[in-house]
């Protein structure tokens, strides 16, 4: 029997839209570099004017200005330029909130290269980064990329960590902070519980940012260096807290597993993990932001997904945890899983 045509009504706008996406990215990223935003935010709101100031041509700023208005990070009124409330909370520079230094890292051209390949990784599943490691390759230095230009945007999501925690309770804590990258999960936890140690384990390198941020936040005497592999290095005993904090999804469950179990046995036996990651629905298609994040996993790594709060409870029951259970939605998005031995 022949299938009814759909009366729904077409458009190929979603199509070249998606094709054109690209330019989304490059013209962000063009506008942070040259520091556009803060130049309006400051009253430089014409393109000659901006053109002087940014060091570029009038002609280059002008299309780069209309295209940020078209996608609504300016408004546009007799030839001059405003940003927008969200353009001023989070990409003007001397705004407490800005977070334009997450283009460091995520529109970092060995990163956008490598979705420039997707078609193949599908094929082979060898993503074309870290020579088909993806991100997760011994030392890779993207992490330093991402401990520098990530932290602004972590640090909202490391205070409701620490409130999930109840760690302003004071109770003398020893904390492993797996895959720390800048640091800022256990130097929230330091910073609102002064008997708080933090155990820090990332590549060296990265843990130099680490430190950094230790020092700047005025806790260095209560965080400490656990340089290598999540998966190779000794841990040590007696913890009373594991911060997760998106790490998990770069791996396959059998990996996940086995990093686990290891993190288990370094726990005190009324000890925590705090999870922190995208958990998607079952569906696997909402809510989108969380689901979507599978394809940042798929141009990245060699097996890592997103995970439903069955598939974590099964991972964690598999490794020998006695319960796994949801707690908050951050604001960002990521659900926070709250596991004991």
């Amino acid at each position: 029997m022949a299938t009814k045509p759909s009366t729904t009504p077409v458009n190929p706008s979603l199509v070249y839209q998606t094709l054109n996406a690209y330019q989304n990215t490059a013209a962000l990223k063009a506008a942070i570099e040259l520091d556009v935003f803060t130049a309006i935010g400051e009253g430089v709101d014409t393109a000659p004017e901006l053109a002087k100031r940014c060091q570029a041509t009038e002609r280059g700023i002008r299309i780069l200005c209309d295209y940020l208005t078209i996608l609504g990070f300016l408004a546009k009124r007799d030839n001059r330029y405003t940003l927008t409330a969200d353009s001023a909370t989070f990409l003007d520079r001397r705004s407490p909130a800005c977070q334009a230094s997450a283009a460091g890292f995520l529109a970092l051209p060995e990163t956008v290269s490598a979705f420039m390949h997707l078609t193949e990784t599908i094929r082979t599943g060898r993503p074309a980064m870290g020579h088909g490691e993806g991100s997760v390759s011994r030392e890779n230095p993207i992490w330093i990329h991402f401990a520098r230009s990530m932290a602004a945007l972590t640090v909202p999501s490391a205070e409701e960590v620490s409130a999930a925690l109840d760690a302003q309770a004071g109770a003398k804590w020893k904390v492993l902070d797996i895959a720390a990258g800048h640091g800022l999960y256990g130097i929230a936890v330091a910073k609102q519980n002064r008997n708080a140690e933090i155990f820090a384990q990332d590549w060296n390198r990265v843990l130099d940012v680490a430190e950094e941020n230790a020092r700047r936040a005025g806790v260095q005497g209560r965080w400490h260096r656990l340089p290598g592999s999540a998966f190779e290095i000794e841990f040590g005993t007696g913890y009373d807290i594991v911060l997760i904090a998106q790490f998990l999804h770069h791996y396959d469950p059998p990996a996940i597993t086995t990093l686990l179990r290891k993190i288990r046995k370094s726990l005190v036996p009324r000890g925590r993990v705090l999870t922190m990651d995208w958990v998607p629905n079952p569906d696997r298609v909402s809510p989108p932001r969380a689901a979507g994040f599978g394809m940042m996993m798929l141009g990245m790594t060699v097996g890592g997904d997103v995970y439903t709060l069955a598939e974590y409870e099964q991972m964690f029951r598999d490794a020998g945890f006695s319960e796994t259970v949801i707690g908050r939605t951050t604001a960002r998005g990521h659900s926070l899983l709250f596991s004991r031995p």
